[in-house]
């Protein structure tokens, strides 16, 4: 598994919306269904799963929070017959952001949200080996022109990270300030992004309803990543934190999963109540919770 998911936080569909996803795009699988009990939400769907090959992680957790197109999720298609496929499939229910149509920059797209309120960019495009899925960041608000400082601090955090390519605003594109981003890529150990600065009165932003999981082998790697991402102290709670834009990450133990898997009810039980109690996660007391649950009782 790639050391970075998306991960998605749902009310109580988790379950449903993977089995759509996972139907509708080719190279896609559910891996794994955990169900997590005691939390706050009561009993939450844990949900491991690919599309297009790429590792996504859901939860059923109550309707804290909801999707916005602050981070959607543009499909590359390889046929105008497959952007329309994946429209009809996605676009139900769903709130059209831009209609399907032909763009200067492609013949065939569409921006949409599903019937669960997650964006999605359909395009044809002319790269087809390159990623299937980008997620893709639109800084809006009080973060718009920061997207290039945001690709800069991410790239600087992440092993294996590079720019991509970058399409700048020019003359003429107001309410866009010339310079800033209309669309760059970048890649984090081995996956890859794209940000833009989102110009305009838009009335939405990041939240905790989509963060990007970073799964870690150790606790130095947490320690890293937490010192270096975390902005808001307030926001810190059982693994996740905000960075000084708002995009949410989750910093957690690569064997969190098999902690809340692999035993019995009791240490998945005695595991959670260690977690959700914590602010930056400590492997080691996970792992003590598993051996020994009864302590936690």
């Amino acid at each position: 598994m790639r050391a970075i998911a998306p991960h998605l936080w749902f009310d109580r569909e988790a379950v449903e919306a993977a089995e759509l996803y996972t139907s509708v795009l080719p190279g896609s699988r559910v891996t794994d269904v955990t169900t997590i009990h005691d939390t706050p939400s009561g009993d939450s769907d844990v949900v491991s799963f690919e599309l297009c090959g790429q590792p996504f992680m859901a939860i059923s957790a109550g309707p804290h929070f909801r999707f916005t197109p602050a981070i959607s999720f543009l499909v590359r298609c390889r046929s105008e017959d497959e952007v329309d496929e994946l429209w009809d499939r996605l676009a139900p229910g769903g709130r059209v952001l831009m209609p399907l149509d032909p763009y200067p920059f492609s013949a065939r797209y569409g921006w949409t949200e599903d019937r669960y309120g997650l964006s999605w960019q359909i395009m044809l495009a002319d790269d087809v080996d390159a990623a299937r899925i980008v997620p893709t960041l639109a800084f809006a608000g009080d973060v718009c022109g920061r997207a290039e400082e945001a690709i800069e601090l991410y790239v600087s955090v992440f092993g294996g990270a590079r720019r991509g390519d970058v399409v700048r605003y020019g003359p003429g594109e107001e309410p866009a300030v010339q310079g800033t981003i209309k669309h760059a890529g970048f890649f984090l150990d081995g996956v890859e992004l794209a940000a833009m600065d989102a110009a305009g009165a838009h009335d939405f932003g990041f939240n905790e309803a989509i963060s990007f999981a970073v799964l870690c082998d150790d606790q130095a790697e947490i320690d890293y990543y937490w010192e270096r991402l975390s902005a808001v102290p307030e926001a810190e709670q059982c693994g996740w934190l905000k960075d000084r834009f708002g995009v949410s990450w989750q910093i957690v133990p690569a064997e969190l999963g098999d902690l809340l898997a692999a035993g019995t009810a009791e240490q998945a039980r005695a595991v959670t109540r260690t977690f959700l109690a914590m602010k930056k996660l400590d492997i080691a007391a996970l792992r003590r919770a598993y051996r020994a649950p009864e302590g936690l009782a």
